[in-house]
């Protein structure tokens, strides 16, 4: 006998083996039980047959309640019906821990109940599902610029000044002193891409923006890229390839997830395809006026104005050149037209919205410099990010994304809150 996970049991059949794991459900037939057991790897369907157990056995078996912990013996069979394509004849089984009542039963529960028992509710297929699509895409997120020979550099979640404005900034004391959680981790990027050429962070991130929307969270995790001398083109290729990569990868590895959550992939699959279409700001304000939106140049874009810009293709599509008066005072003015900032947002089909905001940065001390002065920013705080430009100047690059946004597009769920394993969000902190 060996002890084994459920994940590899289709490479056993025939084998005895001990599955170590938690009741996910259970049903009777008579003189034969069937549980379903979960390890984390996978779901089995073990059979517990009467007549050929210990009257022991069969005691324990129907003493078992859901969310018990237990071990399972017995001999590995296909089963092309059952998950996984195997089951477990039975032999022996042990209870670990009985469990009372488990509060999440199949019957339908709101969201504020799951939300208070995140905890648990972790546990559901559905769930489960999401996390593993998530774990996926964040392995492929580090492979994908190791690959490319980018430095991952940790930034700081401390920080002593913002970077996307001060109205959404998390303040705390520093002993004696005002810092701020990180609202993105570029800021400290930029000097390390100095160092490295090609670099990037991934860690979360804070926004004390009072949102109650299902795009919003209050703590999230983003990933930024950084990448010395890359010109805005050169962005807007790489967010196009990072994108495509990240979602034939998902479809490849994760097609039993995709499937559990009844994602249809048909819907993904157009942007695994590259080119990714491209529209002016000026062209995408037009656009949304001919649809009947009430926006005028200048406006930034909603939820519904995003959705309505998607693309028909089924494909992202990135919005290009936006008015820099409604951008980050650290972008770069389009040369052909300095009231734009060489800004893109990509915006996912079907209304999933925003999930990549980046631009070129500017270059210039000089016209850094001015443009802190004029969003009124402490000048003191930023003279480490002056510095950048000051010793050795140089074009650069870079974008965010924000990873539980891609998850709830590729899962095709309605919600970030399910999209990373405990949600942070307006009067809610628990667990």
């Amino acid at each position: 006998m060996r002890d084994a996970e459920i994940r590899e049991l289709p490479e056993l059949i025939g084998e005895q083996v001990r599955v170590s794991g938690w009741l996910y459900n259970a049903r009777s037939s008579g003189k034969v039980r069937f549980l379903v057991v979960r390890d984390g790897s996978g779901y089995l369907q073990s059979v517990v047959v009467r007549s050929q157990i210990s009257e022991k056995v069969w005691t324990e078996a129907e003493r078992l309640t859901q969310e018990s912990s237990l071990q399972v013996v017995g001999k590995v069979k296909e089963d092309k019906r059952a998950p996984g394509g195997v089951e477990l004849q039975v032999e022996d089984l042990t209870i670990v821990q009985l469990s009372p009542e488990y509060p999440i039963t199949p019957k339908e529960h709101g969201p504020d109940f799951l939300l208070n028992n995140r905890h648990l509710w972790l546990r559901s297929r559905r769930q489960h599902a999401i996390m593993r699509v998530r774990n996926e895409l964040t392995y492929a997120i580090r492979e994908f610029f190791h690959e490319r020979n980018y430095v991952n550099i940790d930034s700081p979640i401390l920080t002593p000044a913002a970077c996307e404005g001060t109205s959404t900034l998390f303040e705390t004391d520093y002993f004696g002193d005002t810092a701020y959680l990180t609202q993105s981790g570029q800021l400290y990027l930029e000097p390390a891409a100095a160092a490295h050429g090609k670099v990037y962070c991934f860690g979360p991130t804070f926004r004390a923006e009072k949102s109650k929307t299902r795009r919003h969270l209050m703590e999230f995790w983003m990933v930024e890229p950084e990448v010395a001398w890359m010109r805005f083109d050169g962005l807007l290729d790489l967010a196009e390839e990072f994108v495509s990569c990240l979602v034939t990868r998902v479809l490849d590895r994760c097609k039993e997830d995709l499937d559990r959550l009844e994602r249809d992939v048909s819907k993904l699959e157009p942007a695994t395809r590259r080119p990714y279409p491209r529209i002016d700001y000026g062209d995408a304000i037009a656009g949304l006026q001919g649809k009947g939106f009430d926006v005028k140049f200048g406006d930034d874009f909603g939820g519904d104005e995003e959705t309505a810009l998607a693309d028909e293709s089924g494909k992202p599509i990135m919005i290009t050149r936006y008015p820099a008066a409604i951008k980050s005072f650290y972008m770069e003015p389009d040369a052909a037209d300095p009231t734009r900032a060489l800004a893109m947002d990509m915006i996912a089909p079907d209304g999933y919205g925003e999930i990549i905001g980046g631009s070129e940065r500017i270059g210039s001390y000089e016209l850094l410099e001015k443009r802190i002065a004029e969003h009124d920013l402490p000048r003191k705080a930023f003279e480490w990010y002056l510095d950048i430009r000051k010793f050795g100047g140089f074009p650069h690059s870079g974008f965010g994304m924000g990873i539980e946004r891609v998850v709830t597009w590729l899962c095709g769920i309605s919600h970030l809150r399910e999209a990373i394993p405990y949600p942070r969000l307006l009067n809610r902190l628990y667990p």
